[in-house]
């Protein structure tokens, strides 16, 4: 997995000196409100829910949508969205209960996964784009074919705003028999942070759509996907997507590498001698006329 770009915020805590737990003489109460919240600021989830668990008082402070929202926060290390749908407990609770979407559809296809990391989209416009190298400098006016056709990439609108998690799964091709294929494909899954929360999703309502697909019939020395927040392409933290150098794996490397930053994912996995790559873009909706809510880039060799 590529070196995640991120700066982390230093955390000060009033807590006392540990041998003032130790003075029979302490001032120190166990059952001290503000002292328990900067505790609770250094532990992470199954810590926090196994002390709320002991007593009815630690459940009290510990349960706390601030205590969660601090906790989920730091460890997704995104900036705050400012705005969720649903309690900060459970969006911890989907973001770490080792979840992926094909746990829900296709698990017969699936093969493997490994969580890349979360992001924020700031703005509802993405651009998703099977050639990093190669993006344009400016989508205005372009439409999707001719995004595909030129680019190799896509602008959406309407993206539901938020923390985003982005997986890299590996599938078996979606039209050999399962029994005697060996052919996989990669796919960027990425998706908003309530996705698994929605009844419309959990109830088979929703499903993905395909946007287009592009075929490159020639020798492709890697697979390679990228989503980025377009009101943040420029910034100074995205643009270490684009130094290839720092995280691509070298040459004969077949680990898949992948770098996250705040407003952007991208992977990228090298690939022995073949016939050319079938670029498919899909996206879901959370229902009819509703916010993208999730994103996939597939690719399969020829």
């Amino acid at each position: 997995m590529g070196k995640r770009i991120r700066r982390t915020k230093s955390i000060s805590c009033c807590v006392s000196p540990r041998s003032s737990y130790l003075n029979p003489h302490s001032s120190f109460s166990w059952y001290e409100d503000d002292a328990w919240t900067e505790i609770a600021k250094f532990l992470d989830g199954k810590s926090l829910l196994m002390l709320a668990l002991t007593c009815r008082w630690f459940y009290r402070i510990l349960m706390h949508e601030s205590i969660w929202k601090y906790a989920c926060l730091r460890d997704l290390q995104v900036p705050d969205p400012r705005q969720v749908g649903f309690k900060w407990t459970k969006l911890y609770a989907t973001a770490f209960d080792g979840s992926h979407s094909y746990m829900f559809r296709q698990q017969e296809k699936h093969i493997d996964w490994m969580r890349v990391g979360s992001f924020l989209f700031d703005s509802p416009t993405a651009l998703l784009t099977e050639n990093i190298s190669a993006l344009p400098k400016s989508t205005k006016g372009e439409t999707l074919e001719k995004m595909l056709q030129l680019y190799g990439c896509v602008v959406l609108n309407d993206i539901k705003t938020g923390i985003w998690l982005a997986d890299l799964q590996l599938v078996r091709c979606p039209v050999c028999d399962l029994n005697t294929c060996d052919g996989t494909m990669q796919i960027l899954d990425a998706r908003h942070i309530e996705l698994f929360l929605c009844d419309g999703y959990l109830e088979g309502n929703w499903d993905y759509e395909l946007l287009g697909s592009h075929e490159n019939k020639k020798h492709a020395a890697a697979a390679t996907g990228g989503i980025f927040d377009i009101k943040h392409l420029n910034d100074q933290s995205t643009a270490e997507v684009f130094n290839l150098k720092s995280w691509v794996a070298k040459a004969n490397d077949w680990q898949p590498k992948a770098i996250i930053t705040y407003h952007a994912v991208a992977v990228n996995t090298n690939l022995q001698t073949n016939e050319g790559l079938h670029v498919k873009y899909h996206a879901m909706r959370a229902g009819k006329g509703g916010k993208i809510i999730a994103i996939r880039i597939s690719k399969q060799l020829l």
